[in-house]
């Protein structure tokens, strides 16, 4: 039988993400009615290794389930990646009584989360945490949500400025690995193109519809680059030679992770962190939580990052049928 949990302590790791405070928050109040304590550590593992210690309560987590970031501030730790960090961090967190930890995050804190529990026994659950929703497991991560809003902003603003000057526009967003940004935002807001890392593409033929496209009339066009489909710079320059057309590029950058969390976000925060705590109250380590259409559901973290995240073909054909 596992050993009671009297007190938890939550970090924020990697890039953060909106609606990292309202999971903070969720998990501290919901731990705080089950009657633990709970405390924090400020820019995630590398927090726990410098005893960057902070008590949280109801109080400390008011008025932040709006906010966007993570107040608890966030950072990587290259020390934690080996196993005497692990080990330094768990001589931490049981000098300050913590029993057990909830670890906000993507691929890498989930991995770290795993890691430490397998090194020192303390019982981890993981939060998905990452606008990218690059983790297979979940259909959808903390943040993502919220980013891709953040680009239809931009989408819907440059469509204005395109239409004024008959222009043909370059978006570069988030998402290296993980095209899942670009398809919803490119879908939602009428891309005329989606390119992702994960599909393969002839940019000569997508220039050879562009510009016939505007021969016919048509005053703008957009394309939505995932960043890890290739550099926007060289596509633009590509582009331009093959058309005679000098594309404007637009790179949204740090700004898809900032601003006040969607209404989904908070949601989602919610009830990952009520699981999460539940989850430790029920003696189960080493788990990490996620969302299955509207269920909320658990998985082992080893098998949750084990698992390999692929685009959803059949969204991106129906983008590509609506050109």
């Amino acid at each position: 039988m596992a050993e009671k949990i009297r007190k938890i302590a939550v970090l924020t790791s990697g890039g953060d993400a909106p609606g990292m405070n309202a999971a903070i928050r969720a998990s501290v109040r919901h731990a705080d009615s089950n009657g633990l304590a709970v405390c924090g550590f400020r820019r995630g593992y590398c927090g726990i290794l410098e005893d960057d210690y902070v008590p949280l309560d109801r109080r400390s987590v008011s008025n932040i389930v709006g906010a966007g970031g993570t107040f608890l501030m966030t950072d990587r730790s290259p020390e934690f990646n080996l196993p005497e960090g692990r080990q330094k961090a768990a001589e931490v967190l049981r000098s300050h009584d913590v029993d057990a930890l909830i670890v906000i995050g993507g691929d890498g804190s989930l991995r770290g989360a795993l890691d430490l529990y397998n090194d020192t026994g303390i019982p981890v659950v993981g939060i998905p945490g990452t606008i990218d929703n690059d983790l297979a497991y979940t259909d959808f991560t903390l943040g993502f949500d919220t980013a891709v809003n953040t680009v239809l902003w931009a989408i819907n603003s440059l469509r204005d400025t395109m239409n004024s000057h008959n222009k043909v526009t370059f978006v570069e967003v988030m998402g290296r690995r993980c095209g899942d940004i670009a398809l919803h935002a490119g879908l939602s807001g009428g891309a005329e193109y989606i390119l992702v890392p994960e599909v393969p593409f002839d940019l000569r033929t997508i220039a050879d519809d562009i510009l016939g496209s505007v021969k016919l009339g048509k005053k703008s066009n957009l394309i939505v680059v995932a960043e890890g489909a290739g550099k926007m710079e060289d596509l633009c320059r590509e582009f331009a030679e093959y058309t005679g057309l000098t594309p404007r590029q637009t790179r949204l950058g740090f700004i898809q992770r900032g601003g006040s969390p969607t209404y989904r976000d908070r949601l989602l925060a919610c009830r990952f962190g009520i699981r999460a705590v539940d989850l430790l109250l029920a003696g189960k380590g080493g788990y990490a939580v996620g969302v299955r259409g509207t269920e909320i559901i658990e998985m082992p973290i080893a098998e949750a990052v084990a698992m390999k995240k692929t685009i959803d073909l059949d969204l991106y054909r129906q983008a590509s049928s609506l050109i």
